[in-house]
């Protein structure tokens, strides 16, 4: 996975590339390294996802709070989560038999930023 980093608020863009990986109870980690400004080192993120049935999936943090909810019934999927007084809206579509995209942008009175990842998946599966 590669994502590009742009702060307009700090004038900021930065990287991470690394790994994401999900177990057979749909947990996710990605880790990696992360040049964002002045940082470079390593970065990791926990998710879980919990099957609704129908191709969509709620996702929650490592601690079990919602996330947001993702519906993959048509190949593309948009979602938003309220933080605070910020709002991260989240856009995606599959790419490919083993590719796709993420957008993710936050807004509000502490943060305007954008995250694009492509995920690509690097071999087999099993």
């Amino acid at each position: 996975m590669r994502r590009r980093i742009v702060d307009h608020r700090g004038g900021v863009r930065g990287e991470f590339a690394g790994t994401a990986v999900f177990d057979d109870e749909l947990r996710y980690r990605e880790e990696g390294e992360l040049r964002f400004g002045g940082h470079h080192g390593p970065a990791t993120r926990n998710l879980r996802y919990v099957d609704r049935g129908a191709f969509v999936l709620d996702v929650l943090f490592q601690d079990g709070r919602e996330f947001y909810r993702l519906d993959l019934s048509d190949g593309a999927w948009s979602a938003e989560h309220p933080c605070a007084a910020d709002t991260y809206r989240v856009t995606g579509r599959i790419t490919g038999p083993d590719s796709f995209t993420e957008r993710w942008h936050a807004t509000g009175p502490a943060k305007d930023y954008e995250l694009l990842t492509t995920f690509e998946r690097a071999g087999p599966v099993g």
